[in-house]
This record gives structure tokens, sequence and C-alpha cells, in this order.
């Protein structure tokens, strides 16, 4: 509609498009100027209506899908000719339109740079609308069994519209089988519904088992592709002609060659573990992230503790297999390294790693449907042994093992257990495990909390944290209920609905469980509005996490958000036609927003599930994590070696010493955090900045971790190589056809990985070629065949086959492009969006993950009620914090904003943080930068840390 309001400026353009025309050949070759470039831009504008109205018909099959590229047209009316440069590159447009950048990206010269800015970030989302809609119809595969379903429907309902499914039942052996209604119909009611249960079981109301531990991780990508290295149908045998294995390439090859940090000084940096007595004099060189800091990196540690593991116990099978360190490619075949290729590259051929666990290995069955053969799961599948709720199982456990190792205050049952450190009078801190607490041996003298393993300084600093904010919440709660004993708290009793819930009338188990809720929903807030905002940092991605959040309209209308709430819970969700329930409801919801989906229909019965369940949308397909996702949360590149740590009190400016993060590990953690606080673990944390995803980036210390638990004869892995191994072993896609299978272009070279806006000669060309070089020397090359076809998640433009020669002439030497692994890819790609700390293939899995770990969850959506959260938990998690809101002063890149969740969480238990935290706009960024004018990554000082040592050497 808003394109009508342009008419008037098209007519325009169109007249100054004809003089343009008519002027001499030689005025004609100079640059447009600005006038000359608005004028055809807002001529394309009408020329990109009936376009889009072609890109906004949803394909019926995957092969034409979007890929996140428009026509000429729409470029060049949402970017101007910038948008036009890269047009002809395999990455997404939106990140070249007008806005969606720094300063830089808003036109000068124009009429008006606003309506250009807004036309381009209002093109920017509705690309982003656009691929979450194919991503929610083309990629969900569910490995427990209702696959088939999904694609023939039943009972005359299409798949994407089921809402129940057999595969989501508890099994006899589970102790609540009869409780919710054994053999019959199952439902869950009464105390399995009013919170979070320990196991994730009853979030969703008619599908009990649904997201709880021990359900297999899903996929995102067709069954068919996964696990390349097994050759097991025809497109695959094409598409890498058998040069794949789970060792080939070698992974500690590809490690040492690829994701190696450079060391101007290596004595100073000692493999990562630094200098005695933790010297300032340390330094281990990396490649840094202006607008990210540690703590960040920290976080998302933490959040992956609660949504994924396959582990058990902190343990993968006893059976050990080799590493790597065995081979390289030559002339197109893998030989023996020599030692002197061993000696140089710093590999250990030696090394050993327990084998993962496998849930089925047998193999799957097939259905046809529509003259089409499909499988019925991927070819094996893996247990998720977390919950896959965003429940905060990390802090309050996701089994009963873990449940015992959570500690809870014998004072007041409702805290969760903090203790003063002998010898101090301060703050306290989470108890160290007991002799009798169910724990491996290596996390001896750790803080005792559900998720034990893989611990940090970091881990520590964030657990404590959130420890202390559930107790806080429960001290308001008691301070409220002192207030006002005998006032209804919201809270009701699924057993007798209508009796009201006092203040005085909860218990300590029931304000413990309600204090997991709240926590819980302030992780997924903070995780959706300040970490990722900070981690995609440019304006579509602000509005459009917020809009995940809170909805594009925000609280400025809520008659008008919660009337659209009510249609897409009552009437799309409701739906059994497919394109509503999925493509309609994607859409619609991002007026309201994701969170309280539901919540506020009318007539709300906690006791009937339309009611309590009614918010939710799996999209026809059972809600748990795919190993796709897991595969794009490595991100180990983002940590430093060292940790450069700050003393509060004497000068936050000034680095102390520099403290190996490896020194910090497991019980060795527990003593830094107790000696030096965590005020001023928060500075260091907070103020230094994080490490690019990008190659040659990876921690030394993860290339060379002693394990004393290894069957090996250093007792040291190399992790970067094992993320690789990882994802072999779980069946992840190779980086080009992992991008074909969630509608993104192919890259059809190593050449392609290049930005094309790198000055030729400057010293990031040349970084980028001597990859590429490397890319090639170690995947190789080969003769192509224009007679095997590869793929058939994409099609040509032309709408033929993608064959192996990838548009090249049949007999052509290409690029074994098709064999890079994915996190080998997705950290080469050097052309991202603007403020993009990962790259845009990652991203691309976060779009459908993101939103439907949101859509899924209950508690999230049509349970985020007083009924369950009590009054002051809704005002809680809405507010950031118990009081009214607060605003930040002024208008950070545009936008009038709350001070963030973090940031409060932050100062409500850190208090001697509040100056500090002042001027900080958003806590993921760091804490000394100066965030300048709009979405600006320089590196320079705010007010009063321009003496930060950390400014001195950039």
């Amino acid at each position: 509609m808003r394109l009508l309001g342009f008419a008037p400026f098209i007519l325009a353009a169109a007249c100054l498009l004809h003089a343009q025309n008519t002027r001499t050949a030689n005025q004609s070759s100079k640059p447009p100027s600005p006038k000359e470039e608005e004028a055809k831009a807002l001529l394309a504008c009408g020329q990109m209506v009936s376009d889009e109205l072609k890109v906004l018909k949803i394909p019926a099959d995957r092969g034409p899908r979007f890929q996140g590229k428009v026509s000429e047209a729409t470029a060049m009316c949402r970017g101007g000719y910038k948008a036009l440069q890269f047009r002809g590159t395999p990455w997404v447009d939106w990140g070249n339109y007008w806005g969606t950048g720094d300063m830089s990206s808003l036109p000068t010269g124009f009429l008006s740079s606003k309506l250009p800015a807004e036309r381009g970030v209002a093109g920017a989302l509705l690309d982003l609308e656009l691929q979450r809609v194919e991503l929610v119809k083309f990629n969900l595969f569910d490995n427990s069994g209702s696959y088939p379903e999904y694609v023939q429907g039943q009972n005359g309902v299409g798949g994407p519209a089921l809402k129940v499914w057999p595969e989501m039942r508890l099994g006899s052996s589970n102790p609540f089988y009869n409780a919710v209604g054994g053999d019959g119909v199952q439902v869950c009611k009464g105390d399995l519904i009013r919170w979070r249960t320990v196991t994730g079981i009853c979030n969703d109301v008619v599908n009990p088992a649904m997201g709880s531990s021990g359900m297999l991780f899903a996929r995102n990508v067709e069954f068919e592709t996964s696990f390349p290295d097994q050759g097991l149908n025809e497109l695959t045998r094409n598409r890498h002609g058998n040069r794949l294995s789970l060792l080939e390439p070698d992974p500690q090859v590809i490690s040492r060659r690829l994701f190696t940090r450079i060391q101007s000084d290596p004595a100073k940096c000692q493999e990562g573990y630094g200098l005695p007595n933790d010297s300032k004099a340390a330094s281990c060189d990396y490649k840094k992230a202006p607008f990210f800091n540690v703590l960040a990196a920290f976080w998302i540690q933490f959040m992956t503790h609660d949504w994924f593991s396959h582990l058990e116990e902190g343990h993968n099978q006893t059976e050990y297999m080799s590493v790597g360190c065995a081979t390289k490619l030559v002339s197109g075949a893998e030989v023996p390294l020599t030692s002197e290729d061993i000696q140089k590259l710093g590999c250990r051929p030696d090394d050993r790693m327990d084998k993962g666990y496998v849930a089925q290995d047998s193999e799957p069955g097939t259905f046809t449907y529509n003259g089409h053969t499909y499988l019925d799961r991927a070819p094996k599948t893996m247990r998720n042994t977390n919950t896959a709720w965003w429940d905060a199982s990390m802090l309050y456990g996701f089994d009963d093992t873990s449940r015992q190792r959570v500690k809870r205050d014998s004072s007041d049952p409702a805290k969760l257990l903090l203790v003063s450190v002998a010898g101090q009078s301060g703050p306290r801190y989470l108890p160290i495990f007991g002799p009798n607490d169910p724990i491996n041996a290596e996390w001896a003298g750790q803080e005792a909390t559900a998720f034990p393993d893989n611990w940090t300084i970091g881990l520590s600093f964030l657990h404590n944290l959130f420890a202390r904010e559930h107790n806080s919440f429960v001290v308001e709660f008691r301070r409220v209920t002192a207030q006002t004993p005998n006032t209804d708290c919201g809270l009701r009793d699924p057993a007798n609905p209508k009796q009201v819930v006092r203040y005085r009338d909860v218990t300590p188990d029931q304000l413990f469980e309600v204090a997991r809720l709240v926590v819980a929903a302030e992780i997924a807030k903070i995780h959706t509005t300040e970490w990722t905002p900070q981690l995609l940092y440019n304006d579509p991605l602000y509005l459009g996490m917020n809009a995940n959040w809170s909805g594009l309209l925000g609280t400025s209308d809520p008659l008008i958000s919660k009337a659209l709430s009510e249609v897409v819970t009552r009437n799309f969700g409701d739906s059994t036609n497919v394109k509503k329930t999925t493509e309609w409801y994607s859409v619609f919801s991002s007026g309201p927003g994701i969170f309280g989906l539901g919540s506020k229909v009318s007539g709300y019965d906690i006791t009937k599930p339309e009611y309590t369940n009614g918010g939710v949308n799996h999209f026809g397909s059972p809600f748990n994590f795919p190993e796709e996702f897991v595969s794009v949360y490595r991100l180990h590149p983002l940590v430093p070696d060292l940790l450069e740590y700050r003393d509060f009190k004497t000068d936050p400016n000034k680095i102390a010493k520099r403290v190996p993060v490896v020194e910090t590990f497991q019980g060795k953690a527990t003593p830094f955090m107790q000696s030096m606080g965590m005020v001023n673990w928060a500075l260091t944390l907070g103020r230094q900045r994080l490490g690019l995803l990008t190659l040659h980036n990876s921690p030394l210390f993860l290339q060379n971790l002693k394990m004393g638990r290894l069957d090996s004869k250093a007792q040291q892995i190399d992790v970067v190589a094992l993320d690789i191994i990882r994802d072999r072993e779980h069946g992840v896609p190779r980086f080009n056809e992992f991008r074909r299978q969630y509608g993104l272009r192919q890259l059809t070279s190593f050449d392609d990985f290049r930005d094309p806006a790198a000055a030729p000669g400057s010293p990031d060309s040349i970084e980028q070629q001597d990859a590429i070089q490397t890319l090639r020397e170690l995947y190789g090359q080969h003769i192509c065949d224009t007679s095997k076809i590869i793929t058939d998640a994409q099609v040509n433009d032309d709408g033929s086959p993608i064959n192996d020669c990838l548009g090249h002439p049949n007999g052509t030497v290409i690029d074994n492009i098709e064999d890079v692994d994915t996190v080998v890819g997705y950290l080469a790609e050097y052309r991202r969006p603007h403020g993009f700390a990962i790259s845009e293939t990652q991203f691309v899995v976060f779009i459908l993950n993101a939103s439907r770990r949101l859509f899924s969850d209950r508690f999230f959506t049509s349970s985020f009620r007083p009924e369950f959260y009590t009054t002051l938990g809704v005002n809680w998690v809405n507010n950031n914090g118990p009081g009214g809101i607060m605003m930040e002063k002024g208008t950070p890149n545009g936008h009038t904003q709350p001070v963030s969740p973090m940031k409060r969480v932050l100062m409500r238990n850190i208090p001697e943080l509040t100056p500090e935290l002042e001027p900080v706009i958003n806590a993921f960024d760091p804490w000394a930068r100066d965030r300048g004018q709009y979405y600006s990554l320089a590196w320079k000082p705010r007010p009063g840390a321009e003496s930060d040592d950390s400014f001195k050497a950039q």
C-alpha cells in the first residue's frame, strides 16, 4: 500500500530519466548524480510491484525457491546502484539495500534519505519473512516417525496442518503414563501443566513427549542428503564422486591449515596457555569483532547447554576412534602424511576421541506418495539428551539425575542455594559439588548446577548471575506478599480453577517453579531482543528480532495487536487449511509478535487444552532441534585464548592480567570466581572484544586441549578438528548442498567465497586469495561431467537440473566446492550483511529455528499468563524487572527503546556495575565502545574510557 504514495515521485522520475537519456554519450558515461539515481530508483519501484507479486507466490516445490535474490527493478528500488552491483554474487540481496548498514548505507543528495532507507529496511524485512515462510514449508523433517503423515496428510487434512502425533505420546515406562491417559487419548492436566516439568514433558498438552529429554534430533534437510559420505543414492554419488569419509579430507589437517590463529610472537602465547602467573605480558593474537564482547561468547555456550546435547552425563561412547592427522590430498588422492608434514602442521596422529552415540542405524523405511519415494527418517538418528525447550534446564535440570545437582536454600526452599565464601563478607555464590552429588570425577570442585560439563569462568559467571536473579524474584515476591498478603497473585490451580490464590497461599515449591518460568522467559527475551540484535547489528534485524518477540506493532496499538493475535491463533491456528496454518500464520504473527500469542483470547480457561495450548504452532512437524542447528552453533572462534582481566576498584580502564581461558576450566573456575568476584569478571567479559567468526581465528588452546580421561599418548584433543568430525558423524550435508537445502544460492567455485567489495591488492583481498588457494589444496578439483545431476533441492535459472559442472562447460576442471565441510564454508564467507558476526548460511538456519522455538512453546505463547506466572511474574518479564519499564535516554540507532533486560539483570544483581553500565545500550556490545551513529562498527572509546588499554593497540 505504501507504494501508492510513490506515484508522484515515479512520474517525476520518468521525466528526469527522459531528460537524462537525451544527453551526449560523453555525459552519460559519468557516474550518475544522486538525483539521477533517486529518479531511476523511484521509476524502478513501479516495476517492482509486478515483480514482487510473482516472488510472493510461494512455489509448490523446492526447486524454484526465492534464494534471497530479487529482480533488478526491486534491487534498484530498495538500494540503488549498490544493490545492483552485487546481484550477480551468490549472497542475499537485502544486505545491500538502503538503511541496512551504517550511515554510509543512507543515501546522500536525495530529496529525502528517510524514504529510501524505510524502503530498504522494509524490503529487507519482507525478504526475511519470505525466507521464513519457505523454510517452514520446505525444511521440516521429523525423525521420530511422523514424517510420512507430514507428506501424505491424514483423514483429509494436509500434513503441515496436523497438530497431534502418536509418536509424541508418553510410553508405558514413563512414570506419568497413566496421569496423561495411558492407552487412551493422552492429554496433560493438573500439576503437569502448571509448570515446566524437569524432563520437558507436557509443554504441549496434547503431545506430552514432544521436546522432552531423550527425543530424537530432527533435520532441516531432506533425509536423502544427510550422511553424504555414505553415498546412499545417485545424486549424492554424483555430487561427491566417492571422495568423502569420516576422516577424508583429514580434519586435523583442515584445522591446522585453515583454522589456526597466526601469532606474531608465539612465545608470548604458548599455544593459548599464556605466561606464568597470568602475566599481563602474555599475548595471543586473534581477529576481533568491534561490536561484540566476550560476555556474548560465553552467553551462547550458556544457551546451548539449555537446548541440546548429544552426550550422556558429559560422555560419548566408551569406544575410541582416530581423529585424523593421517593424510593429505595430492593430485586428487589422499596420501599418508610424512613425519615432516606432521611436524610442520603441529597435529597429532595418535589422538583418540570417544565415538558419538547413535540411536538408530538400521536401514530406514520408505514410502511412496504422488509417484515419489521418500525415506521415512535419516539413515542414522541421534538423541537430544537435554530438553529442547527454552526452559533454563542448564540451571534447573533436564532429567532426574541433573535435578539432584540443583541445590535449594533450606531456609527458603523457593530460592536456589547461594553460600558465603570463607573469609569474605560480600555476596554469596553457588555452592561447590559435594562428595555425594551425582557427578563425574572431572566435575569435582565446580559450582553445583544441573549442566556442569565444559565448565569455564564464563559459565560460572552466568550461572551465578541467574541464580541471583532467581532469588531476586523470590525476594520481590516475598516483599509484595508481606505488603498485600490477601491480594490475588493471579496464580490458578487447574484442579480448582475458580479458587483465588492469594500471595500468602503460594507455597515455596510453587514459588520456586514460578521463578523458573520467569527466569527462563527472561533468558529467552535477552537472547531474542538483546544478544541476537548485537550479533546481527543492523536495523532490519533489530526490528525483526523485536518483532519476533513483541511484534512489529509493538505496544503502540495494543487493541489492534490483541485483535490480530486472536485472528492468528483462533482462525489461522485452528484451521485445517495448510496455507492458513503455515504461511498466513507466519506472516500475520509478525504484527502482534510470537511471544504471548493466544494468551489474550476471550474466555480463557486454564482447564481446557484449546486455551492453554491454543497459541502454539508446530507447522505440522513435532518440535525438536535439528542436527543442522547444532552445526551452525559451532562458534569456537568467538572465544579468545586470553581474558583481559580488570579490577573494578583499581582502574577499570587498565588490563591487570591476561588469564588463559583454558586455566579457568572445570574446578579451576571456582577459585577464580570467588577470589576475584562477580564485579571484576563482569567488567572483564563486558569490555573485551570477542573473536570474529572467520578462518584462521580458532582458539589455539582448543587445538591443544589437555584431557586426562582420553585414551591417547598425549591425552590432548583438537576440538576444532573434532567439530568437523562431529558434523560428519551427525550426517550434516556439505556446505553447497546445505545452502541449496535452505534456499540459498550455491557457489560454483572456491573463488565465490571472495568478498567482491574487497579492493584488489588490499590485505583483505590477499588474505582471501590465500584462503581460497588453501581450500583448493585441501579439497581438490575434478573434471566435471554435465550428465551427472547432483541435486533436487534447486534448479538452474532456466529450470534445468543442476549438474556436476555447476554452469561450467563439460569436461572443465572445477573445484570440489561440493565437498567443503559446512563449518569450513560458513567461516570462509567473507561477504556478509553489515554487522553480521555470523555468516548468512548460519543465519538462515536461525530464521527458521529461532522462530520455531518460540512458536512451539506454550509457556511463551498461550500460557504466558498470570495463572502460570503470577501477575508479578508477567509484569517482571514484560518490564524487564520489578516496577515499570525503564527507558533509555535518547533514541539509540533511531529507536526509542527500554533499558534492555540483560542490562537490568546485571544492575539488579551486581549493583556496583550501575555506573559502568549507565552509558551502555546493549550489554553484549563492548562496554567501553562508543556506538556512534546508526549501527557504526567503529572501535573508538566512549567518554570516560579514552585511557582504556584495549584502544591503544587496535
